[in-house]
């Protein structure tokens, strides 16, 4: 690989390193078939979104200072979650505003931190992937993705590269899920409405796969299709982009030995 190849600090986030690492070694493959040079550093930690949407701002703040110190070094910043990614890009600046000894180095490492399929198109310009699906599959954009970072546009140009596979839109596509992070456990009554009006609008596709680019959203929603007995799928963005299909569906149970 060339040394001018991009430097890219790869940001896991909790929820694929603990409950679907597959996603995390799909979006390592995406990047490294770009040509990107990947690194996962060991001191990375939470980016610090649930302390600070619950007001916890010391908290907060003292994990963003372990992201930063851990990632400012690299050329990127990617994370497989534009809710993450939003985290560090939009609210890390703000969360350090006036703070001479940090405010420059929040900024700088947000400036240069991306949601998985943005950091493709955008900044690589990926037209193509080699993966092949025969299947038809439905978006669900994540709302920190689209309404902080704007992605959405994004994931459908690389999906429409995937042999074989045929991306429906659904009605209510930029449409909350109700996982939002802490709102489903401040407001689970509400939180269940809106995932069940989400799981309905998916199914009416008749597609049999939901994709999105947040494994908060998917881990909702698979729950939700599998108690309304629904077989349609979910999987992260980055598995079928990747051709990364060995692990079961989210919600799924695992092979047996």
């Amino acid at each position: 690989m060339p040394s001018t190849a991009p430097r890219v600090g790869f940001f896991v986030t909790c929820l694929v390193d603990l409950m679907r690492p597959s996603v995390g070694f799909a979006a390592v493959k995406l990047l490294e078939d770009a040509g990107c040079r990947v690194e996962v550093p060991a001191e990375q930690t939470c980016c610090g979104q649930p302390a600070y949407n619950s007001g916890d701002r010391a908290d907060a703040i003292a994990l963003a200072k372990q992201v930063i110190a851990a990632f400012e070094g690299f050329d990127y910043v990617v994370a497989p979650s534009g809710s993450c990614a939003g985290m560090i890009r939009e609210h890390y600046p703000r969360l350090f505003a006036g703070d001479a000894a940090w405010e420059g180095r929040a900024r700088r490492l947000a400036e240069r931190t991306y949601e998985l399929t943005a950091f493709l198109v955008d900044v690589l310009d990926v037209e193509g992937v080699a993966a092949r699906l025969a299947a038809t599959v439905t978006y669900h954009d994540a709302c920190s993705g689209l309404r902080e970072l704007g992605v959405k546009a994004q994931p459908r140009r690389l999906l429409a590269a995937v042999d074989g596979l045929t991306v429906k839109e659904s009605a209510m596509a930029e449409t909350c899920c109700g996982f939002g992070g802490t709102f489903c456990v401040k407001y689970p009554e509400i939180s269940e409405r809106m995932v069940d009006t989400k799981a309905e609008d998916l199914m009416a596709t008749g597609a049999d796969m939901v994709l999105a680019g947040d494994l908060g959203c998917l881990l909702n929603i698979a729950g939700r299709l599998k108690r309304k007995g629904s077989a349609m799928q979910a999987r992260h963005v980055a598995e079928v982009l990747a051709g990364s299909l060995d692990a079961p569906a989210i919600g799924e149970p695992g092979r047996k030995p």
